[in-house]
């Protein structure tokens, strides 16, 4: 089945609402649970959580579902993705 994430709602396939997905940073304030602790629930290191719940760092799935389980849920319950903008470089390269 494809889902589709528009604006914290799931959707499947024919347009039917799932269920509203929240960030590992929401999750985070809902449960009182901060980056330190994260990481060692979730067997991941700090840097790399810290780039998750900041929307730096898109995790794998095996990563996704470490963080999902620390919370009770599903990947698929979770919004992931970059929040910064990716900027392009200009320069004229190598050499």
């Amino acid at each position: 089945m494809c889902h589709v994430r528009l604006e914290s709602l799931t959707y499947d396939v024919r347009g039917n609402v799932m269920e509203a997905t929240k960030s590992v940073d929401e999750l985070c304030v809902e449960h009182k649970i901060d980056v330190k602790k994260l990481a060692e629930l979730s067997g991941l290191d700090e840097p790399k959580v810290l780039a998750i719940v900041l929307g730096r760092w898109t995790p794998s799935p095996d990563e996704r579902d470490k963080v999902a389980a620390v919370f009770g849920v599903t990947r698929e319950q979770i919004a992931w993705g970059h929040k910064t903008p990716i900027q392009h470089i200009y320069g004229s390269g190598p050499g």
